[in-house]
């Protein structure tokens, strides 16, 4: 079984039917399913993303409130979710600084790399960093992570 941390560009693709669609839905089956971390920041960046589309009219209000539904069903099922606290936060100033990254990605990335850490000192294999943004990827890569584009996966 593998271990992944997935950022909301990537896990959006489980509730969105778009490119890497398949893929990301792939890490959730069967039961049971392989590891998905995300940080605590992640389900507000996908109900926005998800309302998002609803006001850009390319969903519908209906199938947007349907996809947050069902988001925040699987949340407390699906995901091992990383709380944002100081040992993110510092980490996540300096990534910033680093690879100028936005704010919310920097989180995310000091997030995964926190998990891998704890993960690779308990013995685990590495975590996949899995993420459709190209500056975060290019990032996660320079932070020694293995990283997965769902956008690589048709």
């Amino acid at each position: 079984m593998a271990s992944y941390f997935a950022d909301s560009s990537a896990l959006v693709k489980r509730y969105v039917q778009e490119r890497g669609s398949a893929w990301v839905i792939s890490l959730f089956t069967p039961f049971p399913h392989d590891d998905v971390h995300i940080v605590a920041v992640t389900p507000v960046e996908i109900v926005a993303a998800l309302m998002r589309r609803s006001r850009s009219g390319t969903t519908t209000e209906a199938d947007a409130a349907a996809a947050c539904s069902q988001f925040l069903a699987d949340l407390p099922l699906d995901y091992q979710v990383v709380e944002v606290m100081e040992g993110i936060i510092n980490p996540a100033i300096l990534l910033v600084q680093k690879y100028k990254l936005r704010g919310y990605d920097a989180m995310q990335l000091a997030a995964g790399c926190q998990v891998n850490a704890v993960g690779i000192s308990v013995g685990q294999p590495p975590l996949i960093f899995v993420s459709a943004d190209k500056e975060l990827n290019a990032a996660a890569s320079g932070e020694g992570l293995a990283v997965a584009d769902p956008n690589a996966h048709v």
